[in-house]
């Protein structure tokens, strides 16, 4: 899904569509997946904290939504631009810069709600 593109991402193509969420999500499947294969270490980092990505020029923390379909990066109908949906490229924040920007947001880890 995801591939090295810099020191501090990894790039993918994922279909973006609007929807009526509170938050940007993708899978829960697809979620848990790379969290587990690019932001886990040893186990540490909890597989459902939110991954980080970067579409145009906004960071968003992500989350899984079962209703969301495989391969798809929905987005609240609020953020969606006049362009949607469409098949975008998507920056994936590695793990040290995601927990950097998460930080910066004011995310506490395994506080959900904080993403909101």
């Amino acid at each position: 899904m995801f591939e090295q593109f810099s020191s501090g991402y990894y790039l993918g193509r994922l279909y973006v569509e609007p929807y009526d969420g509170e938050v940007p999500a993708i899978h829960r499947t697809d979620h848990e997946r790379v969290n587990e294969e690019l932001y886990a270490d040893e186990g540490v980092t909890p597989l459902d904290a939110p991954l980080v990505m970067k579409l145009e020029r906004t960071h968003i923390p992500v989350l899984g939504d079962e209703s969301v379909p495989s391969g798809t990066l929905a987005v609240p109908s609020s953020f969606a631009d006049e362009g949607l949906p469409d098949d975008r490229d998507v920056l994936l924040a590695k793990r040290e810069r995601a927990a950097e920007l998460l930080r910066y947001s004011g995310y506490k880890f395994g506080d959900d709600a904080a993403v909101a």
